[in-house]
């Protein structure tokens, strides 16, 4: 049996190793983003809903979503994001903040969009925790009437086992949670199997009324496992799709799917209410 103390730093290291390689990406695709940030245009104006782009855990706006917000505003959306949940001191590492503390920044941007924009719903797009938000703050933050669209990518529905290495955490599940407080990041804890936060999530229907609801995984997750499994929603009205069931060709993991050509299909797809249209499928491998 693996001592409490050893299981803990071994868990702790290697979900740093993890959250080096979550959304962040490569060097190159850094560079080009950094080249098309974008930033919040309230007097935009498009025959779509405004959309909320959330997202993933320790990433940003910009290093997580510039691509696919890019893509989106060239189909004629207008969106709108924020990075949530980054320390004060460290505001280029998002998501980390506790859940109900970044669901409260989350559902005053939301508010923001609303107020100033004049639109009387938002659809949300939301990749990993940003799809786990996006569920959350329609149902717990009371935003499911101010909400049209949700489509989440590879979200910790069911909560994240970070690529099965939690399983070391049961040894001494609470002391882990501490080390990983002190560390810094709450929003992992929030999102670990079984949390408060979870469950809470999962306490009755995930989809609230009036939400149209698309769940996108790729069996190729190796953080929010097991693939498919741990996001999906069994729900009446939920689609649920893995992206390699439509492009059979596409490689992508978990970190590349907001820069996946053929998941910003998938997501226009679902904003226009089009689900199962067919589109050109390009094979594509994920640079992280």
């Amino acid at each position: 049996m693996i001592a409490p103390a050893v299981a803990i730093a071994l868990l702790v290291s290697l979900l740093a190793s993890v959250s080096q390689a979550w959304p962040a990406q490569p060097r190159t695709g850094a560079a080009l983003q950094r080249r098309i940030i974008v930033g919040n245009d309230f007097g935009c104006r498009s025959k779509f809903r405004p959309v909320v782009v959330l997202h993933g855990l320790f990433a940003t706006r910009e290093t997580d979503l510039n691509l696919l917000e890019t893509w989106l505003r060239l189909q004629g959306y207008c969106t709108f994001g924020l990075t949530y949940g980054a320390p004060p001191l460290l505001i280029s590492v998002g998501g980390v903040a506790a859940i109900d503390d970044s669901a409260a920044q989350i559902r005053n941007s939301i508010n923001e969009v609303l107020t100033k924009t004049g639109a009387s719903k938002v659809d949300i797009v939301g990749h990993s925790e940003g799809g786990f938000q996006a569920l959350y703050v329609a149902k717990r933050e009371g935003l499911s009437a101010r909400i049209g669209k949700i489509v989440a990518l590879a979200p910790p529905t069911s909560g994240a086992a970070y690529a099965n290495l939690v399983g070391l955490g049961d040894l001494l599940r609470p002391a882990v949670s501490v080390q990983i407080l002190t560390s810094g990041c709450l929003g992992c804890v929030g999102l670990l199997p079984g949390s408060t936060e979870v469950a809470s999530l999962n306490d009755g229907p995930v989809a609230q009324p009036g939400n149209d609801v698309t769940v996108i995984a790729t069996r190729y997750d190796k953080v929010v496992t097991p693939p498919g499994t741990a996001s999906f929603i069994q729900e009446s009205g939920v689609y649920n799709v893995f992206v390699q069931d439509v492009c059979s060709a596409d490689l992508t993991t978990h970190n590349g799917m907001a820069l996946d050509p053929n998941v910003w299909n998938l997501i226009h797809n679902a904003l226009t209410g089009d689900n199962g249209r067919e589109f050109t499928c390009v094979p594509y491998i994920s640079p992280v």
